[in-house]
């Protein structure tokens, strides 16, 4: 017999612009009921101490020698964490809530060397909460040979099989770093980071234009490509590499384009993502029949007419379907929480190159 847990996810992704929480519903397979979402902007200094600490951090050692920064930095991450969880759970006063899906903020993803670094400190958010924890969710998977990404997979494959997509069909998460979710006839899950999202846009238009990011897209719009550079960028490795593989959003940077304009930068990076997400689409000998696309992505029409002019087949916005795409990824973590708790697997070989499928998240109670 399974069990309905209420679960709130918490997620803080690699474009730092604030906090997504979901409180759903579900047995952590088939049954879903969304309760409610929200969104919590970080203010403006938590923002750019988050940054510094990304920025500057390449390696574990120099995570070791800021680590009083770090922890105080932690503590006020998880302080917001505590008031977006007050915030959602004020709102819904009638549900008392099983579990939390803490996946904290990151600031170092190397697999390759066998870590990824989140901050956030699940003891404290229980014991403010009085709630249990999952949290940890990565380190698991990369212990047994994954990427400990992307981790949402397993979820788009719920929402696919809810909107009885015909198969094959895939998922497109466009945050700082884009994903694909590609789901064949068999129901097999193959999933990837498919290259940059919004977060190389955002910088270029924060240190450009002082701004937060390129709304509808519209600088990019105004812009001209340059051909040369948004070709450098494709000629990456990461490319040709087999998947599953991820990126960390450090992997890819504005070098290249020193000498261009806000506009043209603007559009060459949009580009270079709708071009990601393209080249992602067309490497399945069977294309997708329909690509549903979520994230803060999904607002910038300059990249979704993009994608729409270089993939032939239906794409689609998962609002389209009745799903908020802001909060898809709070939601998963929602979502994955109870699978940890029930001890149902998480991560699979085609989703992030782990030897078998595999547990994670770790269960805390203060």
């Amino acid at each position: 017999m399974n069990i309905n847990l209420y679960s709130l996810g918490l997620m803080s992704g690699t474009s730092l612009d604030g906090i997504d929480v979901s409180i759903i519903k579900s047995d952590g397979e088939q049954y879903l009921e969304i309760i409610d979402d929200l969104y919590l902007k970080y203010n403006g200094q938590l923002k750019l101490k988050l940054k510094k600490i990304i920025d500057s951090c390449t390696s574990k050692d120099q995570l070791v020698k800021t680590s009083k920064e770090i922890d105080k930095l932690e503590k006020e991450l998880t302080l917001c964490h505590a008031n977006a969880y007050k915030l959602i759970t004020e709102k819904n006063k009638n549900i008392k809530i099983d579990l939390i899906g803490f996946h904290g903020q990151t600031i170092l993803h190397k697999p390759q060397k066998g870590y990824s670094i989140q901050i956030g400190d699940y003891k404290l958010l229980s014991k403010i909460t009085n709630t249990t924890i999952i949290s940890n969710f990565r380190e698991n998977d990369i212990l047994n040979g994954g990427q400990g990404a992307p981790l949402a997979p397993i979820y788009h494959q719920l929402i696919l099989s809810r909107i009885k997509s015909k198969p094959p069909s895939a998922f497109i998460n466009i945050g700082g770093i884009s994903n694909i979710t590609y789901i064949d006839k068999y129901n097999k899950v193959v999933s990837f980071d498919t290259g940059p999202g919004n977060y190389l846009i955002d910088e270029w238009v924060r240190i450009k234009a002082k701004k937060e990011f390129d709304r509808d897209g519209l600088i990019a719009k105004s812009g001209q490509i340059d051909e040369e550079i948004l070709k450098k960028y494709l000629s990456d490795p990461y490319y040709k590499k087999k998947f599953p593989k991820s990126l960390d959003v450090k992997d890819f940077n504005l070098q290249n384009l020193n000498k261009l304009s806000l506009k043209d930068g603007c559009a060459t990076l949009s580009m270079l993502t709708a071009r990601s997400i393209c080249i992602a689409l067309n490497s399945f000998k069977k294309k997708p029949n329909l690509v549903l696309i979520s994230g803060g992505g999904r607002k910038n029409k300059y990249i979704i007419d993009n994608i729409k002019k270089k993939f032939t087949g239906s794409v689609k916005l998962i609002d389209d379907f009745s799903f908020n795409g802001d909060f898809i990824e709070s939601q998963a973590f929602a979502y994955l929480a109870i699978r940890s708790y029930l001890k149902k697997f998480i991560t699979f070989p085609s989703t992030t190159g782990v030897r078998k499928p595999c547990l994670g998240g770790s269960v805390f109670k203060s």
